[in-house]
């Protein structure tokens, strides 16, 4: 019996593939395109730009999988790993779209972002083309949809086309000319971009505040969570178009090392963000706060006018900038006492008794507050150990009336356990109420930003003291004040009560530097007591609510 064998070569199916080209336009039917399922994503690529005999740089495209919502960037992998089939739509669009940016200022940007990258990754090429250091404190969300009343009317609001800039490569240094970015340089038309997000904008008029989106309760603020877009996915997996409108705000509130003359852009839209943040009332802040924070813009925006925030020499003086840098990293190296020990009055004000503040002797160690009968007692057992990690600290001070007491809400078993410390004057207030920050935090008073903590704490605490003024002055000065305070104090004040009042607290903060200024401002934020809460809202899915 002779054997015979039998060779058989199987071939791969061929088989059409739709794919639509953007350049073609959106009423163009799609390319069919005969492909193998062995056939790769670069190979599908070439065969479409073939058959759409367009000559143009195709570097920059890649297909997006309509049905999948998926960009299929690995030009290595097979039709077939990529699990496509015939039923597939693809459409070979560029990486790269215009979009309309607005900035914590305000500023709208129309330029070219990447719309495959994750957002994370489409914010680092934002912030390198704007010179903003670290972009992991920034995020991008949707505006908010206002109704329009009939009545008004629509104000084209004005847009800085900036998409002629050339695309951030990664791992690159950005290159600087006279202090900014070499694009911005080339031309006066971008010079007049950068200079505007440079430098702090002119006080809004009170009818812009009064127009302007505000939210009125906690589950606003809430939903405003609701609008981030997710840093792991790209613009176009969530739902975002060419030209839409995206907002840039610094989301979360730890700000890192800030070095005046490299964050020139970054320190004012962090300025910007906070000015707006108190004007439309996002944050709380009492009424003295609001008189230091209304100061200290009038006086930013009379310097802006006046000092040159864009650094003139080429580079930005590379020797200051990195001494300062230098400055800033050696800070951790430095630190505080370990423990404060101090006399100070307490009291419980939810507990059934008569009795006021009463006398202790406190020690202060790690993240705890201990109290003794007597400085004597110290070594025995304390009557009361409260540990502040997870707590709640607000200021309860009158500089006028030399009362300065901390006012701590503690979690416990039983719910929120109100305490109040009373300090006996500045000095002592000041640490103890860095300590408590901190400790609120999980740090320890041996942390690197104690002392800027304490020093922060006194410089809003010097603000706040009367300081004899020219009468002459306060009458010769004009202002609009109810461009500098929230919608609440211009219903509650008229602008003759404000004026006298706001000059006052500007006596304080005449002779800071515009630099010094912006940075008080975001000290004082920042040492609001509801400063870095967010809400979120969230459902249980055994409650019918």
């Amino acid at each position: 019996m002779t054997s015979h064998a039998i060779c058989i070569q199987t071939r791969m199916a061929v088989w059409d593939l739709s794919v639509s080209v953007e350049e073609l336009g959106p009423e163009a039917p799609p390319l069919k395109i005969s492909v193998t399922s062995d056939l790769h994503i670069g190979g599908v690529i070439l065969k479409t730009v073939e058959k759409s005999q367009i000559k143009q740089d195709w570097s920059d495209h890649a297909l997006w999988w309509e049905q999948k919502q998926q960009w299929l960037l690995k030009p290595s992998w097979t039709l077939d790993k990529c699990g496509i089939h015939a039923d597939a739509r693809l459409c070979l669009t560029p990486q790269h779209k215009p979009l309309q940016l607005v900035m914590p200022s305000s500023i709208v940007l129309r330029m070219r972002v990447c719309f495959s990258s994750p957002v994370f990754r489409t914010i680092m090429g934002i912030c390198k083309l704007l010179n903003i250091r670290r972009p992991e404190e920034l995020s991008l969300l949707w505006p908010v949809e206002e109704k329009k009343k009939k009545k008004d009317k629509d104000v084209g609001e004005e847009v800085y086309d900036i998409t002629c800039a050339p695309l951030p490569s990664t791992g690159t240094i950005p290159k600087l000319a006279n202090g900014m970015p070499a694009f911005f340089a080339e031309t006066p038309e971008t010079e007049v971009v950068y200079k505007i997000l440079a430098v702090s904008q002119p006080a809004p008029a009170p009818e812009t505040i009064a127009k302007l989106y505000r939210t009125t309760n906690i589950m606003e603020k809430a939903h405003i969570n609701s609008r981030w877009l997710d840093s792991s996915r790209s613009l176009l997996q969530q739902g975002v178009k060419e030209n839409d409108k995206l907002i840039l705000r610094f989301k979360y509130y730890t700000f890192h090392d800030i070095i005046p003359q490299a964050d020139v852009v970054r320190l004012t839209q962090l300025y910007e963000q906070s000015r707006w943040a108190i004007l439309l009332e996002e944050i709380e802040c009492t009424e003295e706060e609001m008189m230091v924070f209304a100061a200290l813009q009038y006086h930013i925006g009379k310097v802006s006018l006046t000092e040159q925030s864009v650094a003139s020499c080429p580079a930005m003086e590379d020797l200051d900038s990195a001494l300062q840098c230098l400055e800033v990293k050696m800070e951790g190296e430095s630190s505080a006492d370990d423990m404060l020990v101090s006399f100070m009055t307490y009291t419980q004000p939810k507990r059934l008794t008569l009795k006021g503040y009463k006398q202790y002797w406190f020690t202060f160690k790690d993240t705890t507050i201990s109290y003794y009968k007597s400085k004597e007692e110290s070594s025995k057992e304390p009557i009361q150990q409260m540990n502040l990690k997870g707590c709640e600290v607000a200021p309860d001070v009158s500089v006028a009336g030399q009362k300065f007491c901390i006012r701590l809400l503690i979690p416990g078993p039983e719910g929120m356990n109100e305490v109040y410390l009373r300090c006996e004057h500045e000095q002592q207030y000041s640490r103890w109420m860095a300590a408590c920050r901190l400790a609120s935090k999980g740090k320890t008073l041996a942390d690197s930003s104690f002392s800027s903590e304490v020093q922060s704490i006194q410089s809003f605490l010097a603000m706040q003291k009367t300081t004899p003024r020219n009468n002459t002055a306060q009458t010769d000065e004009s202002i609009n004040t109810h461009s500098l305070v929230s919608p609440r104090y211009q219903k509650k004040y008229k602008p003759k009560q404000l004026t006298p009042r706001i000059l006052e607290a500007y006596q304080n903060v005449a002779q800071l530097s515009l630099t010094d200024a912006i940075q008080k401002f975001l000290q004082i934020w920042q040492a609001l007591p509801d400063f870095g809460l967010s809400y979120i809202v969230v459902s249980n899915q055994s409650s019918k609510k």
